[in-house]
C-alpha cells in the first residue's frame, strides 16, 4: 500500500527553476502528510505552453533537471514523477521521469502526440511498458493523450501494473470534462487498476487547462479529485488488496488470457 500525493499545478512557462521550486514545496508538504509518491503534470518543469523554448530547455535523462529532482526526492524523503522535455541527440521527447532518491530513474516517453503543437515540438516514442515498484505497488506511466487509447492501459495492466500514473496537460472545454468525468474511471474499471490523472490548472501563454485532476480506483470510484481552477495537493491511498472483490467480480484480464493465452498489445 502507498499514499499518493498529486500536485495540480500552475506551471510557469519557460521557467524550470520556478517550477522545480514549486515541486520542492509540494514534496515537503506531501511527505509531511505521509505520502510516499508525488505526481506532477505533463511538462510541468518546462511549462506545457512554453512553445519553441521547450527545445532549448530539453535535457538528457541524466541532466541537471533530473539530478535536481533526485535531490528534492532525497531531501524530502518522497518519490516524484515529473514531466520534462527530454533530449537524446537531435530528438526531443515529451517525457515523464520517476525518481526515488539516488535510485536509477525510470523515464517514460509519450507515444501518442496530440495535435500540431506537440507534433511540431516532439518526436513520438514507440509504445513502451515502463514499470516500477513503489511500496509493494507495481506502477506504470503514460502521458495525457496516451491514456485515451485503451490499448495503452491494457498493455500495462497485462504486464502487471496495479496503478497507472498519468501526468497530463488537458485543456479546458467539453471534451476535457468528458475525459475526466467518464474516461478515467472507465480505464480504471475495465483494467482493474488505479489511474492517477494529474493536470495543470489556470492558463499559460498558449493554453487554458481543465484542472479536474483525479485518482480512480479499480471499482470505478474516484478516491480523490481537484476542482477546475485551483492549484492544490490531493491525496489517495493506493491499496490493491482492498479491491480484491472488484477484481474477482470483474475478471477482465483473467478472462482475456483464458480466451487468448498469447494476448499482447
Amino acid at each position: 500500500m502507498m499514499k499518493l500525493a498529486a500536485l495540480q499545478m500552475r506551471s510557469v512557462g519557460g521557467d524550470p527553476a520556478a517550477n522545480l521550486a514549486r515541486i520542492e514545496w509540494a514534496a515537503s508538504e506531501a511527505a509531511g502528510k505521509g505520502a510516499t509518491l508525488l505526481v506532477t503534470p505533463e511538462l510541468g518543469i518546462t511549462g506545457y505552453g512554453a512553445g519553441e523554448a521547450i527545445a532549448v530547455l530539453a535535457e538528457p535523462a541524466d541532466g541537471p533537471i533530473v539530478r535536481e529532482l533526485q535531490r528534492i526526492s532525497r531531501q524530502a524523503g518522497i518519490a516524484i514523477i515529473a514531466g520534462f522535455a527530454e533530449r537524446e541527440g537531435s530528438a526531443v521527447y515529451n517525457s515523464a521521469v520517476h525518481v526515488d532518491g539516488d535510485a536509477h530513474p525510470t523515464v517514460y516517453r509519450k507515444s501518442h502526440l496530440y495535435g500540431d503543437y506537440e507534433r511540431s515540438l516532439f518526436t513520438p516514442s514507440e509504445p513502451t511498458t515502463r514499470l516500477f515498484e513503489h511500496r509493494g505497488v507495481t506502477c506504470g506511466m503514460l502521458i495525457c493523450y496516451d491514456v485515451e487509447f485503451p490499448e495503452n492501459v491494457r498493455r500495462l495492466a497485462l504486464a502487471g501494473a496495479d496503478a497507472v500514473i498519468v501526468p497530463t496537460a488537458l485543456p479546458a472545454g467539453w471534451s476535457g470534462t468528458f475525459i475526466t468525468e467518464h474516461m478515467i474511471q472507465t480505464r480504471a474499471f475495465e483494467n482493474q487498476v488505479f489511474v492517477a490523472y494529474i493536470n495543470h490548472c489556470g492558463s499559460d501563454a498558449l493554453f487554458s487547462f481543465a484542472g479536474l485532476s483525479r485518482v480512480a480506483s479499480p471499482d470505478g470510484q474516484v478516491l480523490a479529485r481537484a476542482n477546475s481552477a485551483d492549484e492544490t495537493l490531493i491525496f489517495a491511498e493506493i491499496d490493491p488488496k482492498a479491491f480484491a472483490i472488484s477484481r474477482a467480480d470483474n475478471a477482465y484480464l483473467e478472462d482475456l488470457r483464458r480466451i487468448s493465452p498469447d494476448c499482447s498489445l
